[in-house]
């Protein structure tokens, strides 16, 4: 069974302005997810499965998913910050949405097979979707954990020179994810890189520190424990105007709990992303730099 490829897409991305998702970088007006598909039908997934809100369907579907025809099935998910448990309701006043576990969990009725779950704005490269491909095609199945993975890539190569970034830092055990921490205020550093949270105190990290990007591999069995894992947090949360429920947050649960593994595949593939509107020329010139070498070609999906 192939696995399918599932784009969180439903931020509007704040910080940078605009429909981020569709601005061109590459040299035929390519987007950044335009690398990401090219590289997952390559790796041999089968399914795109959007994750979008309906607010911005028509010129999603239009910019970005209509490239797609005749290359890979397309469909799509809504996240809409009403699709809660009973008997949850949205706070007065939320109009932020719930977060990365949320997003996933938008696709539960529609992904039935192994999925890799990505950001749409990261360039993640052709070498992770190989290693999460080739796991995803041959899942784990043994005991009563669910077997996920996780392509982890270097701190020092996943921020920006122009603010903070948000990352998962990772502690990895015998090739295994021991922990997940989500860092939120990540600033680049001569040797690392500083987390600087308000209320909290400064954490340094090294470079060398594996961090998720958001490039997970799961079975569909995750869609349960999702399922049973969101009335406890909305519990505990719900009330809160901007807090989120990241991916990352379920994962270190589960793992802590003995009800998952993660095997943690090391990547030297180059990751880049467009987290403020300043790093948008270098990413256009890493890409240029990739077409020259041929990794890519000059236009992904010619029509």
């Amino acid at each position: 069974m192939k696995p399918t490829l599932v784009v969180l897409a439903a931020g509007m991305g704040s910080r940078y302005g605009g429909l981020k998702q569709v601005d061109p970088v590459g040299p035929s007006g390519e987007a950044i997810l335009d690398y990401s598909v090219f590289d997952a039908v390559r790796a041999g997934f089968g399914k795109v499965v959007f994750i979008i809100r309906k607010d911005f369907e028509a010129e999603f579907k239009e910019k970005v998913g209509a490239k797609y025809e005749g290359v890979i099935p397309v469909d799509y998910c809504y996240q809409d910050i009403h699709d809660l448990p009973a008997p949850y309701a949205v706070p007065e006043g939320r109009t932020k949405p719930w977060g990365t576990a949320h997003a996933i969990r938008s696709a539960r009725a529609v992904v039935k097979e192994p999925f890799a779950a990505i950001n749409a704005d990261d360039f993640y490269g052709r070498d992770a979707f190989a290693k999460l491909g080739a796991f995803l095609q041959n899942p784990v199945v043994a005991g009563d954990k669910l077997h996920f993975a996780m392509v982890g890539y270097r701190l020092d190569l996943t921020l920006s020179e122009f603010g903070s970034v948000a990352r998962g830092i990772c502690t990895v055990k015998d090739g295994h994810l021991a922990a997940v921490t989500e860092m939120t205020k990540l600033f680049k550093t001569p040797g690392g890189a500083e987390n600087r949270e308000e209320g909290k105190s400064v954490q340094a990290f090294p470079g060398d520190a594996r961090v998720s990007m958001n490039l997970w591999g799961f079975t569909p069995e995750l869609f349960a424990a999702l399922e049973e894992r969101f009335p406890s947090w909305l519990a505990k949360n719900g009330d809160q105007p901007k807090t989120e429920w990241y991916i990352p947050f379920v994962v270190d649960e589960m793992i802590h709990e003995g009800r998952a593994d993660v095997a943690v595949l090391p990547t030297d593939s180059s990751w880049f992303g467009v987290t403020y509107r300043e790093d948008r020329p270098f990413v256009v010139d890493e890409i240029a730099k990739l077409v020259a070498a041929g990794d890519y070609p000059r236009t992904l999906f010619p029509r």
